[in-house]
């Protein structure tokens, strides 16, 4: 069944009444208006509208009381009080109109995520599978999700975008085609390829391989996601260098790629672009050791975020005043600024994802 959404129809909520008389003065008092009440000598129904609201108060209504959320960008006319009850037990809130995204402090741990140990996948949006690397999320400052669509095809998705401070996705295994707001015509992403969602980007997911893997990171851990309703991709001009909240859409893709010494005596890494891109909000990087691998050395940080995903091979994490951890494709582990931890014992296929918040640190 498929409905038209028209001016000539709207939709009302039923609310129950007990004295008529003091509910209507209630929603009165914010903003609702009286259209129509009857019978006329006994009143037992008054239907009244307000903010977009149609509502229908009834003294015979069997049914439990509502809540009705009034989103405003004026909140404080209502005064400090942002919750009140009606007479018959409906509440009414008031909270602002405006989503204010929100960055809590980073609650600072060694963490280390297993892949044998972890939580089943569980089902979010757009039918998409979810495990979570970061339980905690370090206080809500960063989720990080290894998401996995099983069944390839048509994704049912809408163009939408998030309200967030820093996202990447990054596919992991199979393929996912993917469109941009002004970034042009749909392409692929391919395993080992991946992009930053800037802030407010509006982009969808249209297709996938079967047995689509990515790693997606954001920054903070809660954050809004918005359908546009309105916009249609992919756009009509192609903006490679349009700046969205201060950063630009980056594609990084494996075939191009150049590789470098890493920080690390013993690997080497490939540049992402994504600092460039970002305007050093954060730093990714794919990580592998060189033949003959350096002997291990003590290292540290002083980024705020220090994130890493093992998509290849294995190895042995030693963390000054933590157990080993010996670590296998799949596993993800995070570093607090200033603790010193060495890797050992990489096999020849140890291939890592790194990601750190901001993108521009100290090491020692």
């Amino acid at each position: 069944m498929s409905t038209k959404n028209n001016s000539d129809s709207f939709a009302q909520v039923l609310l129950p009444s007990k004295d008529l008389r003091k509910d209507i003065d209630f929603f009165s008092n914010f903003g609702f208006r009286l259209d129509n009440i009857y019978p006329a000598d006994d009143p037992a129904v008054a239907k009244m509208s307000g903010h977009g609201l149609h509502i229908v108060l009834d003294i015979k209504a069997d049914c439990p009381p509502a809540t009705i959320i009034l989103s405003t960008d004026y909140p404080e006319q209502f005064g400090e009080k942002k919750e009140f009850t009606a007479p018959a037990g409906t509440l009414f809130k008031v909270q602002p109109k405006s989503y204010h995204l929100y960055f809590p402090a980073t609650q600072h741990k060694f963490e280390v995520r297993q892949l044998q140990d972890s939580d089943p996948w569980v089902i979010g949006r757009a039918g998409m599978l979810y495990r979570d690397l970061i339980p905690d999320r370090l206080g809500g400052s960063i989720i990080a999700s290894h998401i996995r669509i099983p069944n390839g095809g048509p994704v049912p998705d809408m163009v939408h975008y998030h309200t967030i401070g820093f996202q990447l996705i990054f596919c992991y295994s199979g393929w996912v085609k993917l469109v941009y707001e002004d970034q042009g015509p749909p392409f692929i992403l391919k395993a080992g390829d991946c992009v930053t969602q800037p802030p407010e980007i509006r982009h969808r997911v249209l297709e996938s391989s079967d047995n689509l893997e990515v790693i997606e990171i954001g920054v903070p851990a809660e954050h809004m996601t918005t359908i546009d309703h309105d916009m249609e991709l992919p756009t009509q001009h192609y903006r490679p260098d349009k700046e969205f909240q201060g950063q630009r859409f980056c594609h990084h893709i494996l075939d191009d790629a150049t590789w470098a010494s890493w920080r690390i005596p013993g690997f080497e890494f490939r540049e992402t672009g994504i600092n460039k891109a970002t305007k050093g909000v954060a730093s990714v990087h794919v990580v592998r050791p060189l033949k003959p691998m350096a002997k291990p050395q003590l290292v540290s940080h002083d980024a705020d975020i220090f994130f890493t995903f093992v998509m290849q091979g294995k190895m042995e994490l030693n963390a000054v005043g933590h157990e080993l951890q010996r670590l296998n494709k799949g596993d993800a582990f995070v570093i607090p600024p200033n603790l010193k931890y060495q890797v050992d014992k990489a096999s020849n296929d140890l291939e890592l994802l790194v990601v750190s918040l901001p993108g521009d640190f100290e090491t020692i």
